[in-house]
């Protein structure tokens, strides 16, 4: 009992996983680079603010001292918040770096006492802070504003989760988008794959292709053309095997014909005359059935891997010479034979020339003239047997190509294979076949003419 073999992997989730993989890394990446690139704008656009907001300080302090002047500091204390670290911390100094003003919260030691001109880093109140130092244009005048880092960073971290939210939607949203176009596509073959399954094993019917993509089309035609090679099999064998029983039903009927009257012989010339009928219908089973045999190898389906070799046809047939002049005994035989290069293969061309001159020998009364040849003629080889036999009718050459087809009224024996093994020969070969009027018009010429060879 056969065992259906277990997938080992999934086409749907390979493909799945890996444009889910490539769409999350990508947004990644981007959202990465989003982000570093928003910090640092970020923090270019908070250096540009602290300095503007130390400038606009800077300027209010010095008008005050140029009012009031500087001889005693002036400390204005501005009531404390409890998250005034989250905020701007200044202090104002002079020259002699006395504390002039400062904001709630801001300590009244320097912020940094060696801090450069510009921005720099500083720990305020134990916490880490960005420093803008600055002086007026005569220098009687400092400012420091200290910005809590932990200010900016908590901006940059609610940037972060609200990217971050709207990157997971979007994902998730690409993800569904993906698994929908994979299962549309993937629907198709299953759709199909049901459908082929659920038939019964004669039915052989093409798989629509309705729908399909245009990437799983192809795989759905070659299913439907090995479906159509599958029925020209079946059909085939079924009328060979109809075709077989009927042709074989008449010999085996003249054989037991035969035995039941040599039975009941009444004289030993009798008996011998029955003998003689016995052997004709043995015979006649003997060469339907090679025949039969011969013409079942010689499907078209199985010829596939037929190999042709270079050979002249004048060469294979004076080999055959002696075989087929004893087919020929008691007609007046010719034999006309120039070089002929082609490609064959020679065990079934031998066949085909056996059947061409036994064909010819019983339908051609003795002692009527058989000619074979064979040549060149418009760059083609050929193969040609022509007898003065009575011929076929130009409406019935096609017919007789047909499997176990007898012209009506055919006197010699025979089960109409011959000629219908010799088309397919020659098919095989790549040859054309053509059916015409014998010698002098009289009679028939079956001739072969084989591709032009190299």
């Amino acid at each position: 009992m056969s065992t259906a073999a277990v997938p080992r992997w999934s086409l749907r989730r390979l493909l799945l996983g890996v444009l889910l993989t490539l769409t999350l890394a990508l947004w990644g990446g981007s959202a990465f680079i989003v982000y570093r690139e928003a910090q640092r704008e970020s923090q270019e656009l908070f250096d540009q603010s602290l300095a503007e907001t130390a400038q606009l300080l800077l300027s209010l302090a010095e008008n005050e001292a140029r009012e009031h002047g500087t001889a005693l500091a002036i400390d204005l204390r501005i009531p404390e918040r409890p998250d005034h670290h989250r905020y701007l911390l200044f202090q104002i100094r002079d020259a002699r770096q006395r504390l002039l003003y400062k904001n709630g919260g801001a300590p009244s030691t320097a912020f940094a006492v060696d801090a450069p001109e510009g921005y720099s880093w500083a720990r305020v109140n134990g916490h880490r802070s960005r420093l803008y130092t600055s002086w007026n244009a005569d220098r009687t005048v400092q400012i420091q504003v200290a910005e809590p880092g932990s200010h900016r960073d908590e901006i940059s971290t609610r940037f972060f989760y609200k990217a971050s939210g709207l990157g997971v939607v979007l994902a998730m949203l690409a993800g569904l988008a993906i698994w929908l176009c994979i299962d549309r596509v993937f629907r198709v073959l299953q759709v199909s794959a049901d459908e082929v399954g659920a038939r019964t094993p004669n039915d052989l019917a093409d798989v629509p292709l309705e729908g399909a993509p245009s990437e799983v089309f192809p795989l759905l035609l070659a299913i439907n053309r090995l479906f159509g090679r599958v029925r020209q099999t079946m059909e085939y064998e079924q009328r060979f095997t109809g075709d077989a029983a009927h042709e074989l039903r008449t010999p085996l009927a003249a054989i037991k014909t035969n035995l039941q009257v040599m039975q009941r012989a009444r004289s030993v010339a009798e008996r011998d005359e029955f003998i003689a009928g016995l052997n004709a219908s043995v015979d006649r089973a003997s060469r339907l059935v090679d025949q039969l045999l011969t013409l079942a190898h010689l499907d078209p389906q199985d010829n596939h891997g037929v190999v042709l070799e270079q050979a002249d046809l004048a060469a294979l047939l004076t080999e055959e010479q002696a075989h087929w002049q004893s087919l020929a005994a008691g007609h007046q035989l010719q034999v006309e034979l120039a070089h002929a290069p082609c490609r064959i293969e020679r065990e079934s061309l031998r066949m085909l020339l056996r059947n061409l001159v036994d064909n010819a020998a019983r339908y051609t009364p003795v002692p009527g003239r058989i000619v074979v040849s064979c040549g060149q003629a418009g760059g083609h080889s050929y193969l040609r047997v022509a007898d003065s036999g009575p011929g076929i009718p130009a409406a019935m050459r096609e017919r007789v190509l047909e499997r176990f087809f007898r012209l009506p009224g055919a006197k010699a024996p025979g089960s109409g294979l011959g000629l219908s093994i010799v088309s397919r020969i020659a098919a095989m070969h790549g040859a054309t076949l053509s059916l015409d009027p014998g010698m002098n018009g009289v009679g028939l010429a079956v001739t072969v003419s084989f591709p032009a060879s190299a």
